[in-house]
């Protein structure tokens, strides 16, 4: 249903938004004096981008004298000018040394659940059509899955005076420049009032000696901050994860906000700096879950890559073919999808799309039940296309995995966006597209079992899905341990001039989604040691990986992690533990040939070029 989209409220004039929504009550939080001498008395006993283009000149939606802010930045923390036992005394009040009690947050077992139930109704924009040793354990319940479509917010009832609270291994928390809290992953945000009270104290402190706070790292605790502008991410995560690799989760979820209301929030925090952001984000707690969640097993949210569904070429230039079709006819991009896959983008002359805009747009679509149960036309804004304006958003599903998105400037193109996906579901449906695409789902991309014993044996490469035939037993070399060739285990590579990956399938040994999560932040860590300073255009790392042992399923304590950086490619891969390194990286040649002996069929090849 068309309806009228939804801006940011602002305290300037009112021809700026003609249907302001009144500002809610502030939440009480602790007194300015007392979270002072709290944080004042603390001691601990262990501590060890957007492009700068202006607005589309069809959208009317915003003012002009729009709110610069903070562009997102990429660099190494430095490290804070005043004393590590003011940071650490800090760090200790921010996570658990409150006046609610003494639990140890390295004495109890995470209670990480990762599958909520799908709410019926999202509620948010898109519905209402606007825009040491440690004992903490992952516990595995089983019913943790990436194809989960919405997760909302569970355990409401928590707050840090909580035990099951303090159990958590990884934390999120969004608060504004007074204090006020405006996002927590788990709990009831108004009931952390004082706790985000303490963690802008904490800041607020570092900041008045001219200093900025980036990382507090207290026992296997750290404690990652992110400051845009009035607007502070806090992320108190005790997972061995990169602070690199954590700080760009902050930078995702920042940027999920940006899609949902725009940059352009800010101004209403310099009208008034106590002004409460929880009204704007109703209902959205299904989208950042989901996010956060797919940091566990999206290799999107490290690579800034996307990856597209494998397709016979033709079926894929069909599916192009007609996007390109519409592309000139006011739209500004053009996506079929299935699920977080691509089957085909088109992009309209000089415009570029950025994968993480990609992956977000995705997440706030995949999370709402309310885009699935009918075409909806939403503002959303893309953060790396332009971070301060609405484009509006044209969703309908073909099925229940399959969508297409069509963007324009224009607030009033809604019935020419519906005419123009009737045109393209008429000719998905003539050619079999859709159909291909429903059994590349159920396929599946490709296996390390299939991959031929050498580069001279090219044909019948991938799976059946492809029109390709499999490859019979006796290409296959003997293989170590359970896997492909080699003991491989799983890979993903990268291309650098696509801006696209390809992942494996997961296969024996690595078979439940704790041994999976603990690969893809495997994979994380080396990533962020690859691209660390020092890095030349040929690298090789080959390493032993002591954190990954549950992926050999008890046979071992130790996995093999091999990473490979060219200009053209990365490649990442899993190995037995027993994997001889000579093998090892012949098994990568092969890997990397048969990539490109399939690229037509997993890559989008022939589209605009896009550049960021």
């Amino acid at each position: 249903m068309d309806s009228d989209p939804r801006s940011p409220p602002d305290d300037g004039s009112a021809d700026s938004n003609p249907n302001p929504r009144p500002e809610p009550d502030p939440k009480p939080k602790p007194k300015e004096s007392t979270v002072e001498e709290r944080l004042s008395s603390l001691t601990v006993k262990d501590s060890g981008d957007a492009a700068g283009c202006g607005p589309p000149a069809s959208n009317g939606f915003l003012p002009a004298d729009l709110y610069a802010g903070d562009e997102i930045e990429e660099e190494v923390p430095p490290v804070a000018s005043c004393s590590a036992d003011e940071i650490d005394g800090a760090a200790g009040e921010a996570w658990g040394l409150s006046s609610h009690g003494g639990v140890s947050w390295r004495e109890s077992s995470e209670q990480d659940e990762d599958a909520p139930p799908s709410p019926s109704s999202s509620g948010y924009a898109g519905e209402r059509g606007s825009s040491g040793e440690s004992g903490i354990e992952e516990v595995d319940d089983g019913r943790s899955s990436p194809d989960d479509r919405s997760r909302g917010k569970e355990h409401r009832d928590e707050d840090d005076a909580s035990v099951s609270w303090r159990k958590r291994k990884k934390h999120f928390f969004v608060l504004s420049h007074s204090g006020k809290p405006i996002y927590s992953r788990y709990g009831d945000e108004h009931k952390l009032a004082g706790f985000s009270a303490t963690l802008q104290a904490i800041i607020s402190f570092v900041e008045n000696s001219g200093d900025c706070v980036k990382l507090v790292r207290a026992g296997n605790h750290q404690v990652v901050f992110l400051v845009k502008g009035p607007i502070y991410l806090v992320c108190i995560s005790c997972t061995e994860e990169p602070y690199e690799g954590l700080r760009g989760q902050l930078e995702l979820i920042y940027s999920q906000m940006l899609l949902i209301l725009t940059k352009s929030v800010h101004r209403c925090f310099e009208k008034n700096p106590k002004f409460d952001m929880t009204s704007l984000l109703g209902g959205t707690d299904a989208v950042f879950s989901s996010l956060i969640h797919s940091f566990s097993w999206n290799p999107a949210t490290f690579l800034h890559a996307y990856t597209c569904l494998p397709l016979a070429y033709g079926t894929r230039q069909a599916a192009g073919a007609i996007l390109q079709d519409v592309a000139g006819s006011g739209v500004l991009f053009a996506m079929l999808m299935s699920k977080h896959k691509v089957v085909s983008l088109v992009g309209a002359q000089k415009a570029s799309l950025h994968p993480d805009d990609m992956l977000l747009l995705a997440n706030f679509i995949l999370s709402s039940e309310s885009f699935r149960t009918s075409e909806s036309f939403s503002p959303i804004c893309l953060p790396r296309y332009n971070p301060m304006a609405f484009l509006y958003a044209y969703v309908h599903f073909f099925d229940v995995d399959t969508y297409l998105t069509l963007l324009t400037t224009s607030s009033d193109a809604f019935y020419h966006l519906k005419d123009c996906r009737i045109r393209i579901e008429a000719v998905l449906v003539k050619s079999n597209v859709l159909c291909e695409v429903k059994r590349s789902m159920l396929d599946g991309g490709l296996h390390v079992e299939d991959l031929p014993v050498d580069s001279t044996v090219h044909s019948g490469s991938l799976s059946p899905h492809l029109g390709l035939n499999k490859m019979s037993a006796g290409s296959l070399s003997s293989c170590i341990g359970i896997g492909g060739p080699a003991g491989l285990w799983h890979f993903i590579y990268k291309s650098i001039y696509l801006d696209q990956y390809v992942s494996s399938e997961f296969s024996s040994p690595i078979n439940n989604c704790n041994q999976q999560k603990r690969l893809y932040r495997a994979y994380q860590k080396l990533y962020n040691c690859m691209h660390g300073k020092g890095t030349c255009p040929h690298k090789t790392q080959f390493r032993r990986d002591e954190n990954c042992g549950s992926l050999t399923m008890l046979m071992c304590n130790v996995a093999v992690l091999l990473c490979w950086i060219t200009q053209d490619f990365e490649l990442y891969a899993a190995f037995d533990p027993l994997a001889d390194k000579a093998l090892a990286i012949k098994v990568c040649n092969r890997v990397c040939q048969w990539i490109r002996d399939s690229e037509n069929e997993i890559f989008l090849l022939g589209a605009s070029p896009f550049s960021w």
